[in-house]
């Protein structure tokens, strides 16, 4: 499937999927809130924090810390918003090598039930035509991974100002397009200051 059409299809997917939240919360935790399971998916869905290991049907991934900030290396935040900076490690569990794209991974902020979310600034949101990352440290838009292979980098998203609690989000979805589980990593940034 091409990027592009990936890319609209997640965030149709994940905007879907976040009214769904209460429900799938009650059903992931106890009635402590304390988690049942860590990181697998139960009924199509998966939650976690920093640290926690994800586990979907291609690959692993951890957020391992955020933070918030008005500019990266030469991208500035537009008037009004702030960049979130995310560590993330991938690693491939499947049987053979996979394609990654910054797209796989979408930041959401806000209100339980708002759709607000955004790309990594390596992909032009109304083209989504692939950028160059601005560090060595940033994931590329595109990057290929081998069998066991993991990989740490950053993902940069410019969101709006004001805001420290997000969640990144990954939704399973197949060759034939059909869709599998959905994955949450919930957070509050840090601040990093004025420049990352």
């Amino acid at each position: 499937m091409k990027k592009g059409a990936f890319a609209l299809l997640l965030a149709v997917l994940i905007v879907s999927f976040t009214g769904c939240y209460s429900l799938a919360s009650s059903l992931f935790f106890g009635a402590s809130g304390e988690e049942t399971a860590s990181g697998y998916a139960a009924d199509g869905y998966a939650e976690g924090r920093i640290g926690d290991t994800m586990h979907t049907s291609f690959f692993d991934f951890t957020v391992n810390r955020a933070e918030v900030c008005e500019t990266y290396s030469s991208h500035a935040a537009a008037e009004g918003n702030q960049l979130l900076v995310v560590e993330i490690t991938v690693r491939n569990t499947s049987r053979q090598s996979i394609e990654m794209y910054d797209t796989d991974f979408q930041a959401q902020w806000g209100a339980e039930g708002e759709d607000d979310f955004r790309f990594p600034i390596t992909t032009d949101p109304e083209t989504f035509e692939e950028l160059p990352p601005l560090t060595e440290e940033q994931l590329p838009g595109t990057y290929p991974m081998a069998v066991n292979e993991e990989r740490t980098g950053l993902l940069v998203y410019e969101v709006p100002a004001g805001y420290e609690d997000f969640s990144i989000s990954y939704q399973e979805i197949f060759s034939d397009e059909s869709t599998g589980d959905l994955f949450f990593v919930f957070f509050t940034a840090e601040s990093g200051g004025e420049t990352l």
